[in-house]
């Protein structure tokens, strides 16, 4: 019986251990952008953002005032 404790715990050791160093040749194969490219693609992501708010911001506008419209037509 203990023997098969310690087969079972040798196993996921070697399982563990195997991650880890998956995860290691992982992050070995990430190029990282350098200060300018990121610079870049965070203005593009930011710009993208703020355009998509204020699109969100003024549908959500039109359609208060419809509303708004439509039920002072009802009363």
């Amino acid at each position: 019986m203990s023997d098969e404790k310690a087969v079972t715990k040798t196993k996921k050791k070697n399982a563990a251990a195997r991650f880890f160093g998956g995860v290691v040749a992982e992050f070995k194969k990430i190029i990282w952008p350098d200060r300018d490219t990121l610079l870049r693609e965070f203005l593009v992501v930011a710009i993208t953002t703020v355009i998509t708010g204020l699109i969100i911001a003024l549908v959500d506008y039109g359609a208060n005032y419809l509303f708004d419209f439509l039920l002072k037509l009802g009363a």
